[in-house]
């Protein structure tokens, strides 16, 4: 009797044994370098396969229509434009922004819609406002640059292979009551990258950038988080992004439609361009007077 009066507690230990070496498995601190980089590579490349697989990583170009907000330090919108951007990979991209309306607007007059469109082509970039077309300021293309390779898609269609780069799995969060692991990359320039996998879906949920600031020795981090994906044409992609500095929001786009691998020309992504864009705008304003 005395036995089965205890049967309960014995089993309690003896099932806290078993699970005590599984529980430890799970924590990172206990997998050799060789495992954490494996099971962290092996987190990636399930997920980019859920993200469409070889039709994600082949994509070559994209037009998506949308809005997009920018925030002040105190949360507040500062303000909400109406965006159409096309992309070609890896380094081509044109954007038009319009003020007064949530239509979207890919080609217009500029005499009677209030908008404006850059363009980025490599090294060079353009900007397209009611005075004509002027270049963009070198450190500000330089500053898109480096936003751009802040970017999960970046990541994972075209960074993967740096020899420089360190993975290591970071464990497992209830984020948004939702069940992810972390996957965790440094690179030769002090740069962390911490990824947020969703273990239901595989999809990325939310993408961390830490850099040390060479001027005051701090680092700062760059959120982003992604949401509501949609399928379209294989391609799953976020429909929702949102983007924090140093714990303010700043940014933040909700996707209306892409289109994906429509063979965007060369010809888009220059400054002749714009420069026919600003022609078409201020011969429709002549035929107004």
């Amino acid at each position: 009797m005395r036995l089965i009066k205890n049967l309960p507690n014995f089993a309690l230990g003896l099932l806290a044994g078993i699970c005590a070496p599984l529980a430890q498995a799970q924590s990172p601190d206990n997998l050799l370098p060789e495992q954490s980089a494996a099971k962290a590579k092996q987190l990636i490349q399930q997920s980019i396969q859920a993200l469409g697989g070889p039709a994600y990583l082949g994509v070559k170009d994209f037009t998506c229509t949308g809005r997009m907000s920018s925030f002040e330090h105190s949360g507040a919108v500062i303000g909400t434009v109406q965006f159409s951007s096309s992309v070609k990979l890896p380094d081509k991209d044109r954007t038009e922004y319009s003020y007064k309306t949530y239509v979207p607007i890919i080609v217009g007059d500029l005499s009677r819609k209030h908008s404006t469109m850059d363009i980025h082509n490599g090294n060079a970039g353009w900007v397209l406002n009611g005075g004509g077309v002027q270049e963009i300021p070198v450190e500000d293309v330089a500053r898109y640059q480096e936003q751009r390779n802040k970017s999960i898609n970046v990541l994972l269609r075209e960074r993967l292979n740096d020899p420089n780069f360190r993975f290591h799995w970071a464990g497992r969060e209830n984020l948004d009551l939702r069940s992810v692991q972390w996957v965790e990359i440094a690179d030769a320039e002090h740069h962390t990258i911490r990824v947020a996998f969703d273990e239901q879906t595989h999809f990325p949920s939310r993408f961390v950038y830490q850099t040390l600031d060479p001027a005051t020795r701090e680092r700062n981090e760059e959120i982003e988080y992604l949401a509501n994906f949609h399928t379209i044409e294989g391609v799953a992609m976020p429909f929702q992004r949102t983007r924090e500095r140093n714990g303010l929001k700043y940014y933040q786009v909700f996707y209306d439609t892409c289109k994906f691998n429509t063979g965007l020309s060369d010809a888009l992504f220059t400054r002749e361009a714009l420069e026919e864009r600003f022609a078409q705008g201020n011969k429709g304003k002549k035929k107004n007077k």
